[in-house]
């Protein structure tokens, strides 16, 4: 691999003797993870039924890596969202942000969802998510993983910090920036990366970096937490972007996070710096550990912080008149209980809004909260998105195959299925389709056929 001089030069002044070692990683074969959603089945669970070999990445405690001669993306547990395929080390800001039942969290480049998805996953229904990307584009990926993994206290923007800022002034406990960098950390994984390298090295994401932050920290509370992070090697963008978040708010502090034997200290020196506390930063290096490079720091905002605090929701009166009929008619397979004030219609959508949402009015967003299905002529019909929030049990008409049936890769698939003597049965209707008792959708039964529901844009090709 050719890197650029400019480049290595500075790597050479960033890692002294252990330059050659760095230069021998970046022949080596880049290292597969996958993460557990925890929120769906424990790490002890899918252990237990996993279908390819699995190795624990020693610093993610729901991290594993896998063999590259496999395709977990095309195994029907990553179609019901058991986990989620991402590089070791990018798993590390989201473990290290200290996440708290009933916080709420923005993810504020969250695209396409590595980091929101274990963000909603240790939230695990509690609280909220905002999660945000300013590309459209981006964020409907974003927006499906988040789907896929089952999350329903979601809000799913698309804007710019600078607009967020005008409506969360200290809303949040906890803020994860995983920023725009230079993207140095990811050359071996993607070797396009040196290519926009050149055309926009540190300096200009360091200026990004500072306007990006200079929107965030003041959505902060009191007492909250803030995780940057980059996948770049730049003291300018990390050392450098640390310490200018600490000149701009006065109240942040650093802190330590757990730490692993391969990481490495933030450097002060590396930008002329006499703050010690910088080394309470992480820098990841694909030749101490596997995986590619990563920079993070841990954030404190003191609790005598000042500043604006807004806290504030929307009030709702759920659903009336002829859709809650029609919704209740579907509920009556439904194990499950839906708060009724938590319902909301919009133009025969029905949404499930989590607690404490915002005043969303003038904000660009795709989705706010759980997408339940929509209200059709005389019927409910359930979205794709209610089948992958709900567990098993909480629905009566289920057709459970294991992995190993040929017909779960066939529904996938789009097709219409047809049913043994044993599964004709059960009720004819709305039938969840689960692979070893997690959800992947929805079917209609009509006597011994399966009308096929999946979503067709999620279908395996």
């Amino acid at each position: 691999m050719e890197l650029p001089a400019k480049f290595c030069e500075e790597m050479k002044r960033i890692l002294g003797e252990e330059y050659p070692d760095y230069l021998a990683s970046m022949e080596d074969e880049r290292k597969y993870g996958l993460r557990v959603n925890t929120a769906k089945i424990s790490v002890e669970d899918f252990r237990k039924i996993a279908p390819f070999e699995l190795t624990p990445i020693p610093y993610i405690k729901n991290g594993f890596y896998y063999d590259s001669s496999v395709s977990p993306a095309r195994h029907p547990y990553y179609f019901a969202g058991l986990y989620y395929l991402q590089d070791p080390s990018a798993m590390t800001p989201a473990s290290r942000l200290p996440i708290a039942k009933g916080d709420v969290v923005l993810d504020l480049c969250a695209a396409p969802g590595g980091k929101a998805t274990e963000l909603a996953a240790r939230l695990n229904g509690s609280g909220l998510l905002i999660a945000n990307d300013i590309s459209s584009k981006r964020a409907k990926a974003l927006l499906k993983n988040v789907e896929l993994f089952g999350v329903e206290n979601s809000f799913i923007v698309t804007e710019y910090p600078q607009k967020l800022q005008e409506y969360f002034l200290g809303f949040f406990d906890k803020i994860l920036i995983d920023a725009p960098c230079s993207g140095e950390g990811m050359f071996r994984k993607e070797p396009s990366m040196i290519k926009a390298w050149e055309q926009n090295g540190p300096e200009f994401y360091a200026k990004l970096q500072s306007e990006i932050l200079s929107a965030a920290l003041p959505m902060l509370k009191p007492g909250g937490f803030l995780l940057y992070s980059t996948c770049t090697f730049s003291p300018l963008e990390d050392e450098g972007t640390v310490e200018k978040i600490l000149e701009m708010d006065s109240s942040m502090e650093l802190v330590e996070m757990e730490g692993y034997d391969g990481f490495a200290k933030g450097d002060p020196s590396l930008i002329g710096s006499g703050d010690e506390n910088i080394k309470k930063c992480i820098r990841i290096f694909p030749h101490r550990l596997d995986g590619e490079g990563h920079f993070l720091a841990l954030f404190h905002k003191r609790e005598d912080a000042g500043g604006m605090v807004q806290n504030f929701r929307e009030v709702r009166s759920g659903i009336r008149g002829e859709e809650k009929k029609l919704f209740e008619a579907f509920c009556e397979n439904m194990n499950r209980k839906f708060e009724p004030e938590r319902l909301e219609s919009k133009n025969g959508m029905l949404y499930y809004m989590p607690h404490s949402l915002p005043q969303m009015r003038g904000l660009r967003f795709l989705r706010s909260g759980l997408f339940m299905g929509e209200m059709k002529k005389n019927r409910f019909e359930p979205s794709q998105s209610l089948a992958m929030a709900l567990t098993m049990n909480d629905y009566q008409l289920c057709l459970n195959m294991p992995a190993e049936d040929e017909r779960v890769i066939r529904y996938l698939k789009g097709e219409t299925l047809t049913l043994d003597a044993g599964e004709t049965k059960s009720k004819d209707g709305w039938t969840l389709v689960c692979v070893d008792g997690y959800p992947l959708g929805w079917g209609k039964k009509n006597k011994s056929s399966l009308k096929n529901k999946y979503h067709a844009g999620w279908r395996m090709v």
